[in-house]
């Protein structure tokens, strides 16, 4: 896998619950990087990356200007949470020769923030969270990330949301 560059470049039209994914993914990546407890970097972001630019920065630079700021927390303290059973879910559908820790960090967090909101409930629907977290691989990786995504998250999705999925074929 390449690398991802700088965590923060992300799809131009962030709407609310989508730059919630967006700064999780981010906040996530920041507190493993820098081994920062995530209510610290939940609170950092809520003051200092969530809500207006006044400095115009955007997207490219971290910033995430409009951001479901209930929803952030939530994703970010639940991953934080439940890390290890997160990690294990994305581990199970992992190839044997890739193991979660030979993922890029920001791959990684991605997976992590679905995987958390695939556990939390059966809201929003699981084809909702894969297109959400799709938009955002695509933001920050240009190679085979988004690809690779995409299956992972569908397996897990399959997973552990199996009931939206029976009775029906998967459209591409």
């Amino acid at each position: 896998m390449s690398g991802a560059g700088k965590p923060g470049i992300a799809p131009a039209k962030a709407r609310p619950r989508t730059g919630a994914r967006i700064a999780a993914v981010q906040a996530l990546y920041q507190s493993e990087a820098n081994g920062e407890p995530a209510e610290i970097v939940i609170e950092q972001f809520i003051r200092h990356r969530i809500g207006p630019d006044p400095h115009g920065r955007g997207l490219e630079e971290g910033q995430v200007p409009e951001a479901d700021v209930p929803l952030f927390r939530a994703i970010v303290r639940r991953a934080a949470q439940n890390g290890d059973a997160l990690d294990a879910i994305i581990a199970a559908h992992l190839a044997a020769d890739w193991p979660l820790a030979k993922l890029d960090p920001v791959l990684r967090a991605l997976l992590r923030c679905a995987a958390a909101e695939f556990q939390a409930g059966s809201e929003p629907p699981a084809r909702v969270v894969i297109n959400e977290y799709l938009d955002i691989a695509h933001g920050f990786f240009g190679g085979d990330e988004p690809r690779f995504a995409n299956g992972v998250l569908d397996a897990m999705a399959r997973a552990l949301r199996a009931e939206e999925f029976q009775g029906g074929h998967r459209r591409g």
